[in-house]
Protein backbone atom coordinates (compact mmCIF):
# COMPACT_ATOMS: atom_id res chain seq x y z
CA UNK A 1 0.00 0.00 0.00
CA UNK A 2 0.80 3.85 -0.69
CA UNK A 3 1.08 6.41 1.77
CA UNK A 4 -1.82 7.59 -0.22
CA UNK A 5 -3.55 4.25 1.15
CA UNK A 6 -2.98 5.42 4.92
CA UNK A 7 -4.27 8.80 4.05
CA UNK A 8 -7.62 7.42 3.21
CA UNK A 9 -7.63 5.25 6.48
CA UNK A 10 -6.71 8.24 8.67
CA UNK A 11 -9.07 9.67 7.17
CA UNK A 12 -11.97 7.19 7.27
CA UNK A 13 -10.94 6.75 10.83
CA UNK A 14 -10.78 10.29 11.89
CA UNK A 15 -14.04 11.17 9.92
CA UNK A 16 -15.83 8.29 12.29
CA UNK A 17 -14.52 9.71 15.62
CA UNK A 18 -17.27 8.94 18.31
CA UNK A 19 -18.96 6.50 15.74
CA UNK A 20 -16.86 3.51 15.55
CA UNK A 21 -19.74 1.34 13.65
CA UNK A 22 -18.71 3.59 10.52
CA UNK A 23 -15.33 3.34 10.68
CA UNK A 24 -15.13 0.46 8.29
CA UNK A 25 -12.98 -1.97 10.93
CA UNK A 26 -10.22 0.35 11.65
CA UNK A 27 -8.48 -0.74 14.82
CA UNK A 28 -7.89 2.53 16.64
CA UNK A 29 -9.03 4.72 19.91
CA UNK A 30 -9.81 8.70 20.64
CA UNK A 31 -7.44 10.02 23.34
CA UNK A 32 -7.91 13.51 24.87
CA UNK A 33 -5.47 14.90 26.79
CA UNK A 34 -6.17 16.60 30.72
CA UNK A 35 -6.11 19.88 28.72
CA UNK A 36 -8.91 18.90 26.59
CA UNK A 37 -10.56 17.05 29.44
CA UNK A 38 -10.94 20.42 31.43
CA UNK A 39 -12.86 22.17 28.94
CA UNK A 40 -16.95 22.61 28.85
CA UNK A 41 -18.34 19.55 27.05
CA UNK A 42 -19.87 21.60 24.16
CA UNK A 43 -16.16 23.14 23.40
CA UNK A 44 -14.77 19.61 23.99
CA UNK A 45 -18.23 18.19 21.07
CA UNK A 46 -16.91 21.32 19.06
CA UNK A 47 -13.03 20.39 19.26
CA UNK A 48 -14.40 17.09 18.19
CA UNK A 49 -16.20 17.95 15.18
CA UNK A 50 -13.28 20.04 14.03
CA UNK A 51 -11.05 17.08 13.81
CA UNK A 52 -13.68 15.34 11.87
CA UNK A 53 -13.95 17.56 9.67
CA UNK A 54 -10.29 19.01 9.08
CA UNK A 55 -9.36 19.23 5.85
CA UNK A 56 -6.74 22.03 5.48
CA UNK A 57 -3.39 19.71 4.83
CA UNK A 58 -0.31 21.45 3.69
CA UNK A 59 3.25 20.91 3.53
CA UNK A 60 3.89 21.99 6.66
CA UNK A 61 1.58 19.98 8.62
CA UNK A 62 1.25 16.95 6.65
CA UNK A 63 5.37 16.78 4.86
CA UNK A 64 4.08 12.77 4.79
CA UNK A 65 0.96 13.30 2.98
CA UNK A 66 -0.30 10.25 5.66
CA UNK A 67 -3.46 12.99 7.20
CA UNK A 68 -1.85 11.98 10.65
CA UNK A 69 -1.66 15.60 12.01
CA UNK A 70 -3.96 19.21 12.44
CA UNK A 71 -3.93 22.03 13.65
CA UNK A 72 -6.47 25.01 14.19
CA UNK A 73 -7.90 27.35 16.75
CA UNK A 74 -10.72 26.90 19.06
CA UNK A 75 -12.08 29.49 21.58
CA UNK A 76 -8.42 30.94 22.04
CA UNK A 77 -6.92 27.88 22.37
CA UNK A 78 -4.37 26.64 19.35
CA UNK A 79 -5.98 22.92 18.99
CA UNK A 80 -3.83 19.71 17.76
CA UNK A 81 -4.47 16.27 16.69
CA UNK A 82 -1.78 13.40 15.44
CA UNK A 83 -2.80 9.59 14.79
CA UNK A 84 -0.08 7.71 15.80
CA UNK A 85 0.41 4.05 14.78
CA UNK A 86 0.93 0.82 17.05
CA UNK A 87 0.99 -2.85 16.58
CA UNK A 88 -2.05 -4.38 17.85
CA UNK A 89 -0.81 -5.22 21.35
CA UNK A 90 0.05 -1.37 21.46
CA UNK A 91 3.56 -2.78 22.86
CA UNK A 92 5.63 -1.09 19.77
CA UNK A 93 5.18 0.96 16.25
CA UNK A 94 2.97 -0.95 14.01
CA UNK A 95 5.44 -2.02 11.10
CA UNK A 96 3.06 -1.42 8.45
CA UNK A 97 0.24 1.54 9.36
CA UNK A 98 -1.77 0.53 5.71
CA UNK A 99 -2.42 -2.89 7.03
CA UNK A 100 -4.89 -3.17 9.50
CA UNK A 101 -4.23 -6.57 10.85
CA UNK A 102 -0.89 -4.74 11.97
CA UNK A 103 -1.97 -1.39 13.25
CA UNK A 104 -3.95 0.11 16.29
CA UNK A 105 -4.63 3.69 15.36
CA UNK A 106 -4.29 6.10 18.56
CA UNK A 107 -5.88 9.95 17.88
CA UNK A 108 -4.75 12.41 20.54
CA UNK A 109 -6.46 15.32 20.70
CA UNK A 110 -4.15 18.06 22.70
CA UNK A 111 -4.11 21.58 23.58
CA UNK A 112 -0.61 23.41 21.34
CA UNK A 113 0.46 24.33 25.16
CA UNK A 114 0.49 20.55 26.38
CA UNK A 115 2.83 19.10 23.33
Amino acid sequence: MTTNDIAKLNDRFRLSLGFPALNGGIPGRIVRTAGIAALPPDDQAAILNKVREFNNFTEDNDPDGEHDFGAFDHGGERIFWKIDYYDPSMNCGSEDPADLTKTFRVLTILLAAEW
